[in-house]
């Protein structure tokens, strides 16, 4: 059993435990965060795990250290993490802005340990299925990608634990969310640059943004659109079309994926029960070949800081 220790106990450190808890191969019973109540919910979760005395305490006792904290203290972590010979996996983005993400994966690189960057869908069957079908020439040549994201308030209900990510120096819909379906464009169509983006923010300086409008573009000229938006009565959307000659796909809230010829989108299977179990299991199982120094699809520090550049750029264009 790979022995977990968890920095970060909000909703994605909790979800992490619960998942872990069950798999076969790891065992994430080393737990920390400033806050008491989130460790309360921690425990509660997974009655077996241990609240450490401190960060430290719990990189020491473990073989692998997940990172579910805001971006601003996770270099630290990472590195004392690093140090010790552990193997890591990382939330994005890495840093507050790119130049501190530069020089975070200078120094990570220089330790020779497993680490990837938790992009939900590297190893998903939606991507997975997607590119084998673009390897045969099924979908023909792909025109380009629209992201439409759009939510009725920001963060999101099940994320108000998580106060952080309604400012706009780390959080935001841009760095939370539209950076896992650019991380999913660029492993379908390469490289990508931003050609132009307008980012609209409320008068309060220090809160995040609630409209974008952006073009992102391959050297070859195959495009990336988005439009994203928070507020109205709504459910929210999360939405990405990939368009091809022969065939598109849609993949919607991470998971559903259909496909037209030139017709209605049409399911191409059936929607699991629980859809999050599916897509963590098989995070999971990429994060112990990871730890194995096995080949994974998990997201690398390049393909993160590849997703920054972007981000920042966008989040930066009024």
């Amino acid at each position: 059993m790979i022995k977990v220790a968890i920095i970060g106990l909000g909703i994605m450190g909790r979800r992490m435990l619960q998942h872990m808890s069950i798999h076969d191969n790891f065992e994430p019973n080393f737990l920390w965060d400033p806050d008491k109540n989130a460790c309360k919910k921690a425990i509660e979760v997974n009655s077996e795990a241990k609240i450490m005395e401190n960060p430290e305490e719990a990189i020491d006792a473990a073989d692998l250290v997940y990172l579910a904290c805001p971006p601003k203290v996770r270099e630290a972590y990472a590195i004392n993490t690093a140090q010790k010979g552990k193997a890591l996996f990382l939330e994005k983005p890495l840093g507050i802005d790119v130049e501190h993400s530069e020089n975070f994966i200078k120094r990570l690189k220089n330790f020779n340990i497993p680490v990837a960057v938790n992009f939900t869908q590297a190893a998903g069957v939606a991507l997975n299925d997607l590119l084998l079908e673009q390897s045969n020439g099924q979908l023909g040549e792909i025109i380009g990608v629209d992201i439409v994201v759009t939510y009725p308030k920001w963060p999101r209900e099940w994320q108000e634990d998580a106060d952080w990510l309604r400012f706009r120096e780390e959080g935001g819909m841009t760095r939370e969310v539209i950076s896992h379906f650019l991380f999913f464009s660029e492993r379908v169509l390469g490289k990508l640059e931003l050609k132009w983006a307008k980012t609209v923010y409320p008068k309060d300086d220090l809160l995040c943004e609630t409209d974008v409008l952006a073009r992102l573009e391959t050297k070859d000229g195959k495009c990336v659109n988005i439009l994203a938006s928070v507020g109205g009565v709504q459910p929210d959307r999360q939405e990405m079309t990939i368009r091809g000659a022969k065939k598109s796909r849609r993949v919607s809230e991470f998971y559903k994926d259909y496909e037209s010829d030139g017709g209605e989108f049409i399911p191409l299977r059936e929607e699991p029960i629980d859809p999050r179990a599916i897509s963590l299991k098989g995070q999971l199982d990429e994060l112990n070949k990871l730890y194995k120094k096995k080949t994974t699809r998990l997201g690398t520090l390049d393909e993160a800081l590849r997703v920054q550049v972007l981000i920042e750029g966008i989040l930066l264009s009024r």
